[in-house]
């Protein structure tokens, strides 16, 4: 729901990754067989936004200091994890994991990171979920809704209006 708002990003696909079997799905990645993490795919324009404006909005809108856990959601599925698709990204995500985490957390970033390697896409009601329910599901009244504030406020210069 973050990234969906942000100048300069063409798709966001939900979807799962970083796990040990040749295949994921919902079911699978929840009974932690697959090792899998649930993560989101962010294609964006470089020329408006930069990786480093990305990964910001990305530690400053979750947080990566709590180990297999995203809120009241727990399991290796919920981790903080980036994939990487250059070393220029993994840098990147390395400094502000030392240089900002800690002043926005007071804590260390716990947050994995690995070379990207197969991503595979959540199944249909998983994309666009908050746009699709908003504050009429609980969890997004509670938990996304939140994050967007969060945003919003925080990274107004880096926003776009959405239809």
């Amino acid at each position: 729901a973050v990234f969906v708002e942000m100048k300069g990003i063409k798709r966001v696909v939900n979807g799962y990754e970083g796990g040990t079997e040749a295949d994921a799905n919902y079911e699978d990645v929840c009974s932690k067989a697959t090792d899998h993490v649930e993560v989101v795919l962010v294609d964006f324009d470089p020329t408006v936004i930069s990786t480093r404006e990305v990964l910001e909005v990305f530690f400053a809108t979750h947080d990566p200091t709590t180990p297999n856990r995203q809120g009241n959601d727990r399991g290796p599925q919920y981790r903080s994890a980036v994939f990487y698709t250059t070393e220029e990204q993994k840098a990147l995500a390395e400094d502000i994991m030392a240089e900002q985490v800690p002043d926005l957390y007071g804590a260390k970033a716990v947050t994995e990171l690995a070379p990207h390697t197969t991503f595979y896409a959540a199944e249909a009601y998983h994309q666009d979920y908050y746009r699709k329910v908003g504050d009429r599901n609980s969890y997004c009244s509670f938990v996304i809704s939140p994050k967007v504030g969060k945003f919003r406020k925080r990274f107004s210069h880096l926003r776009r209006e959405v239809a």
